[in-house]
C-alpha cells in the first residue's frame, strides 16, 4: 500500500519504521555521545567501564571504535583523539570506522563527559533489549523443528536468559558511610535480642552459640554419606525454624514428593512409629493424638516445592516469587547434585560449579540464607579410623567448597560400628555436625541427638560447649552416655528406609 505523502511523521525514524518494518532496538546518538565523551575527558571511560562492552554497540564501526578506547584505558594509555586514530590506524581499521574526521565529529557532538553514564545505561537497555529478541527468534526457530528435543530447548531458553540477566545485575560501587551505619543497625539490633542472635536461629542452641543464626545472603552446605540423615537433618531444622519461631521456609525436594516429606515430619511431630503412619494402622487414641500435635504444623510457614531436575534459573524465578508473595527467612535444597544446569556447561564438575556459583549469588541477591545438601564422594568409606568426612570428600566440584560461606559434616560414628568414642563413651544415637568451613566464624563439632525411629535430629541435652570453641576440629570427648530406648520400629526403618 503506497503511503500517502502528506502523512506528518515525528520523524525520519517513525517513517523508516512505517516504510521499512520494524528496526532493532537502538541508540546510536547515544553511542556517539559516549564515545566522544570517552575521548574528550581523561576519565570519562573509568565511569562507564562496568557497564558497557563493545558488543552493546549497535553500529559495527562505533563497536570497534570502543573497543580500541578499552583497550587504550586497560593498557593504561591515555585516551584522547589522538591515541584512538593510532590505535584503530594500528589495527588497519581506521578507514573502516570512517576516517580520523569521524573521530573528530564525534569530540564535537558533546560538551562534556558529564551525562556519560546515563547515556551508557541507555545504550546497555537497547542492547539487553536486542538480546531479547534475539533469544526468542532463536526460541521462536528451534521449537518449529521437531529435531528438538523439548528439554534441550528449555535449556537453552533458561541458560541464555539467565546468564543476559546475571550480566545485567551489576550493582554501583557505594561510599563505606552508609555501609557502616546498615553495619551499626544491624548490630544494635541484634544487642537487642535476648538470644543473642543476629541470623535465623535453626532450632539446635549449641550451634545456634557458633553461628548466631543462618546468615543473610550465606550459601550454607550440608553434606554427608547416604544414611546418615541429611533430609532428616534439614527436615527438623525446617520445623524448628518454622515452628518454633514462626520462620518462613522455602523447602525444594528434588529427590522425595511433597507428600513424603510430610509424613517425616508427621512422624517426628507426633511421635507415632512410622510403620503405623504408613499403613493407617492408628488406634483411637492415636488419632486423637496425631489431630493435636498437628495444629502447629497446620499453620506453620513452611512452603513445599517438590519440582524434580530443578535448574537453577526455576529455583531463582521461584525464589522470587515466594519472597514477593510471602516473608521466607530461609531457602532451602535437597540436593545440590540433583539440580540441572546450563547445558552448554561442559563436563558434569563444570556443570557443579555453575549450580554452586549460582546458588551463592541467588544468595546474595534475595538476602536469604540458602542451606543445600550435597553428597560426598565414596573416599569416606574407604578411609580407616573413624570415617569422620572432609572438605576433599565434596563429591563432583571443588567449587562447592571455594563457594560455600559454611560447610557442614553429618557423622554418626554408629553407623560405621564405632560404639564407643576414644574414652569409651557410648556414642549410641551420637550425631556429630561437623562444622568444617566458616567464613565468618570458628569451626568444631556440634553433637546433636538422632532419633533413629522419629528420623528427628534435637540437642544433645547433656552436653555443653565450653566458652570459646577452638579454631580447628576437635572431637569432642565429654559425652555422657545416651541411654534413651529406641522402638522396634528401626528394623522396619532399617530394612524400608535405609537412607531415612
Amino acid at each position: 500500500m503506497a503511503l500517502n505523502k502528506n502523512t506528518n511523521f515525528k520523524s525520519d525514524f517513525d517513517r523508516l519504521n512505517v516504510e521499512l518494518g520494524k528496526l532493532p532496538p537502538q541508540a546510536v546518538d547515544f553511542e556517539e555521545a559516549v564515545l566522544g565523551a570517552t575521548m574528550l575527558e581523561k576519565d570519562a571511560f573509568l565511569n562507564i567501564a562496568d557497564i558497557l562492552t563493545p558488543e552493546m554497540f549497535y553500529k559495527d564501526i562505533n563497536r570497534k571504535i570502543f573497543s580500541a578506547i578499552k583497550d587504550l584505558a586497560v593498557e593504561s594509555e591515555s585516551v584522547d583523539l589522538m591515541t584512538v586514530t593510532q590505535e584503530l590506524r594500528r589495527r588497519n581499521q581506521l578507514e573502516e570506522v570512517g576516517g580520523a574526521l569521524y573521530l573528530a565529529q564525534l569530540t564535537n557532538k558533546v560538551g562534556s563527559g558529564a551525562h556519560i553514564e546515563i547515556h551508557a545505561r541507555f545504550i546497555s537497555q537497547k542492547y539487553i533489549q536486542r538480546e531479547l529478541i534475539r533469544i526468542s527468534s532463536e526460541v521462536q526457530k528451534k521449537s518449529y523443528d521437531d529435531s528438538e528435543d523439548v528439554k534441550d530447548l528449555l535449556d537453552f531458553a533458561e541458560s541464555e536468559i539467565f546468564g543476559l540477566a546475571q550480566g545485567a545485575g551489576s550493582r554501583d560501587s557505594r561510599h563505606i558511610r552508609p555501609i557502616i551505619d546498615e553495619a551499626l543497625k544491624q548490630i544494635e539490633e541484634a544487642g537487642k535480642r535476648t538470644d543473642g542472635l543476629s541470623g535465623a536461629p535453626s532450632g539446635f542452641s549449641k550451634l545456634d552459640q557458633i553461628t548466631s543464626g543462618w546468615q543473610k545472603s550465606d550459601l550454607i552446605i550440608i553434606a554427608a554419606r547416604p544414611a546418615m540423615g541429611k533430609t532428616a537433618f534439614i527436615l527438623s531444622m525446617a520445623r524448628n525454624m518454622a515452628v518454633d519461631y514462626n520462620r518462613g521456609v522455602a523447602f525444594f525436594s528434588l529427590e522425595m514428593s511433597s507428600v513424603q516429606l510430610v509424613k517425616r515430619l508427621i512422624v517426628a511431630e507426633t511421635e507415632l512409629p512410622h510403620d503405623r503412619i504408613k499403613n493407617g494402622k492408628l488406634a483411637e487414641y492415636e488419632w486423637e493424638q496425631l489431630q493435636i500435635k498437628l495444629e502447629k504444623l497446620y499453620d506453620s510457614p513452611i512452603f513445599i516445592d517438590d519440582t524434580p531436575a530443578l535448574s537453577i534459573f526455576e529455583l531463582r524465578a521461584k525464589c522470587r516469587r515466594l519472597l514477593s508473595q510471602h516473608k521466607i527467612d530461609i531457602v532451602m535444597v535437597d540436593y545440590l547434585q540433583l539440580m540441572t544446569g546450563p547445558t552448554n556447561s561442559g563436563n558434569r564438575e563444570q556443570e557443579v560449579s555453575n549450580i554452586s556459583r549460582s546458588l551463592k549469588a541467588l544468595a546474595k541477591e534475595l538476602s536469604v540464607p540458602i542451606v543445600t545438601l550435597s553428597q560426598l564422594n565414596r573416599s569416606v568409606e574407604q578411609r580407616a579410623g573413624d570415617k569422620r568426612p572432609q572438605l576433599s570428600d565434596l563429591r563432583e566440584s571443588g567449587a562447592i567448597e571455594q563457594d560455600a560461606d559454611m560447610v557442614f559434616f553429618i557423622h554418626r560414628p554408629e553407623y560405621y560400628g564405632l560404639t564407643q568414642d576414644a574414652d569409651g563413651n557410648d556414642t549410641k544415637g551420637l550425631a556429630e555436625l561437623i562444622i568444617a568451613k566458616h567464613r565468618n566464624g570458628e569451626t568444631g563439632i556440634v553433637p546433636l541427638k538422632f532419633k533413629k525411629d522419629l528420623a528427628q535430629f534435637t540437642d544433645w541435652d547433656s552436653f555443653s560447649l565450653p566458652e570459646e570453641i577452638p579454631g580447628e576440629i576437635i572431637v569432642k570427648s565429654r559425652l555422657s552416655a545416651n541411654n534413651d530406648s529406641h522402638s522396634s520400629t528401626d528394623s522396619f526403618l532399617n530394612e524400608q528406609n535405609p537412607d531415612f
